[in-house]
C-alpha cells in the first residue's frame, strides 16, 4: 500500500470540480501540503483560502499554472519543493471539454498531461519523494476507454491519457523511477467541465449525444466527492499501469485490456 499520511500532492486542475475535490480528500487522509496549479487565479486563490481555513493555514498553496508550457509547469514543482521540501503526488488532472476549440483542448489534454508525466517521472517525484515510491494519477474519462460518437476530440485526448497510463505505467519505468502511473477513468460526473455541455460539442453531433444518453448511464451524474473518494483508494491500492473506472456512484473497478496473444481470435471474414 501507498502511504499517503505526510506526503505532498500537486494537483493540476485543482481550482475547482474533481480536482478540488482530490485536493479536500487527500488532506483528509492526512497529506502534509497540496499544490493547486491551475490557470485559474481568482478561483484557485479563493480555494486555498478555503483549504487552510478548514485543514490548516499551511496546508495549501496555489501557483498559477498553465499545464501546455512546460517552463511553466515546471516552476509549480519547484515552488512545492520549495515549500514543502518534497513531492510525492502528481494528479494531472487539468482537462478540456470543448470539441469547437479542439486545438486547444488537444493542447491541454494532451500536450499538459506529457508535461506532467515526464516533469514528475523523470526528476520531481523521481528525485524529491519521501519513499521509495511516488505516484502519478492521469485524470483519464469512461470516454477514454469507449469511444462517444458525439465527442470524438475530447474522447481521443481521452484514449491518449489512458495509452500515456499504461505506456509509462510499463515495470521499466518504475524499476528506474519508483514513481507508479496510475489512471481514474470517472464517468458523468457533476463538474464545471460538463455544465456548459451543449456549447462544448459540434453542433452536428447533438443527436449521437442524445441517443447514447437513452441506452447508457450518462443520466447519472455522480459527485465529485465520490470520485475523489475512490481516486484516493486507487492511489494507494491500484498497480502500476491500470485503468480504473469510476461511474454511477459505485465502487472503482479495474479495466482490463485483453491479452495480446487473443488478439487474432477476430479475425476478419469476408462475405
Amino acid at each position: 500500500m501507498f502511504e499517503v499520511i505526510d506526503k505532498v500532492a500537486l494537483i493540476t486542475g485543482g481550482a475547482s470540480g474533481i480536482g478540488l475535490c482530490y485536493a479536500k480528500e487527500l488532506l483528509r487522509n492526512g497529506v502534509k501540503g497540496v499544490t493547486i496549479a491551475d490557470i485559474d487565479v481568482k478561483v484557485g486563490e479563493h480555494a486555498v483560502e478555503e483549504l487552510n481555513k478548514e485543514f490548516g493555514a499551511t496546508k495549501a498553496i496555489f501557483i498559477k499554472t498553465d499545464v501546455t508550457n512546460k517552463d511553466n509547469f515546471e516552476a509549480a514543482f519547484i515552488q512545492t519543493v520549495d515549500v514543502f521540501k518534497s513531492v510525492d503526488i502528481l494528479v494531472n488532472n487539468a482537462g478540456i471539454y470543448n470539441d469547437r476549440t479542439w486545438e486547444k483542448e488537444v493542447e491541454v489534454n494532451i500536450r499538459g498531461t506529457i508535461n506532467g508525466i515526464i516533469l514528475g517521472l523523470e526528476t520531481y517525484l523521481k528525485k524529491f519523494k519521501q519513499a521509495d515510491e511516488a505516484v502519478i494519477i492521469n485524470t483519464a474519462s469512461i470516454a477514454g476507454i469507449r469511444a462517444g460518437a458525439w465527442m470524438p476530440i475530447y474522447g481521443s485526448t481521452k484514449f491518449a491519457i489512458t495509452g500515456m497510463t499504461q505506456c509509462w505505467g510499463d515495470p521499466f519505468h518504475f524499476q528506474r523511477t519508483g514513481v507508479r502511473v496510475v489512471a481514474v477513468c470517472p464517468g458523468g460526473t457533476h463538474t464545471p467541465l460538463f455544465e456548459a455541455e451543449n456549447y462544448s460539442l459540434l453542433p452536428e453531433y447533438m443527436d449521437a449525444q442524445n441517443l447514447a444518453s437513452e441506452k447508457s448511464g450518462l443520466k447519472h451524474r455522480q459527485s465529485p466527492e465520490f470520485v475523489a473518494t475512490e481516486a484516493v483508494k486507487i492511489m494507494k491500492y491500484a498497480r502500476n499501469g491500470t485503468l480504473w473506472v469510476v461511474e454511477c456512484s459505485e465502487p472503482a473497478y479495474q479495466f482490463i485490456l485483453p491479452e495480446r496473444d487473443t488478439f487474432k481470435n477476430n479475425k476478419l471474414v469476408e462475405k
